[in-house]
């Protein structure tokens, strides 16, 4: 369980690491129904999204308690963590290993490859991957830093929540946040407690969230579609379950077609290119299926955008 006292003591340990991204204000009818809506723009952060907030986190909270290893730090990852775990080892000059599974994006793994980082593919689906580099992390004793799932990754990630607030003020209403394993929105929805509603939009293809919603627990699902190699986790996060219930998240599903029209609307109407995970939370309002009331100051999280821009041409 992670609470807002932890996400600030992130901001504090991670304050001149990661960059504080702008908000953009986008009038009503920009994206088809959707109201005036506010853009946070976490995809022009360090390695092009929100989880290098997670990744500084965990590492220097474990170089300030004395316990960061030789051995480095081992991630797996669909893409993005592997980036940021591999960016922040680079700059503690700690060594970092990064499994992934066959089908992460090439961009991805190039760039994994510039940080300095060992990559091994492994697997299909991002839990083989996981599996590979637990063991890696039993053998070496390398520090073994979670996609979603850990504390330090949760807080870190919401440092995004307690910024954006901020810069609107205080006067924010909902945030909508695409989940996978769901470490932003554990953050997030724990920095916005009392404070805004945060609503998940997943893939209905990958409803990690909303079937552990049903099920009373996180179980696991089928994983397939178009955002698989950004929100292709078999199962929610056991932290951002618990944080979806204390905290009362609505979870929302929408179709591949609506999240490439997503996609397409941003680079269309912003000249804005992010990865097609990234572009479910805007389907959720872009096709009506978020639908604020009069007045409703309505943020979405746009975090990632590690992606192949050829197809928007």
């Amino acid at each position: 369980m992670i609470s807002r006292t932890d996400i600030e003591a992130a901001a504090a340990r991670i304050d001149g690491r990661v960059r504080t991204t702008p908000v953009a204000r986008v009038g009503a009818g920009a994206f088809g129904p959707a109201p005036e809506l506010w853009l946070k723009l976490e995809f022009l952060q360090h390695t092009g999204s929100f989880k290098a907030r997670g990744a500084f986190n965990r590492i220097l909270a474990a170089a300030g308690s004395g316990t960061l290893p030789a051995a480095g730090v081992v991630a797996a990852s669909g893409g993005n963590a592997g980036l940021a775990v591999a960016y922040a080892a680079s700059a503690v000059a700690v060594p970092a290993v990064v499994y992934v599974p066959t089908t992460a994006p090439q961009v991805k793994v190039a760039k994994l490859h510039k940080l300095g980082a060992t990559v091994r593919q492994v697997g299909a689906e991002y839990a083989e991957a996981y599996e590979a580099a637990v063991r890696y992390a039993a053998d070496t004793g390398a520090l073994f830093c979670h996609a979603y799932d850990q504390p330090e990754i949760c807080a870190g990630q919401g440092t995004l929540g307690l910024e954006l607030l901020d810069q609107l003020g205080g006067e924010l209403d909902t945030v909508l946040v695409a989940v996978g394993g769901g470490g932003l929105l554990a953050g997030v929805a724990a920095a916005l407690e009392g404070r805004a509603r945060v609503v998940a939009v997943e893939p209905e293809g990958i409803p990690t969230l909303h079937d552990a919603l049903a099920a009373g627990r996180p179980v696991d699902v089928p994983v397939g579609g178009i955002a698989v190699d950004s929100l292709g986790a078999r199962r929610i996060g056991d932290i951002a379950f618990d944080v979806a219930t204390r905290t009362k998240v609505a979870s929302l599903l929408v179709s591949d077609q609506a999240i490439v029209d997503a996609r397409r609307l941003l680079w269309d109407r912003c000249r804005v290119v992010v990865e097609h995970g990234t572009a479910a939370a805007l389907a959720a309002v872009a096709t009506g299926g978020y639908v604020p009331a009069d007045g409703e100051r309505v943020a979405v999280l746009l975090c990632g955008a590690n992606t192949d821009p050829s197809d928007l041409g």
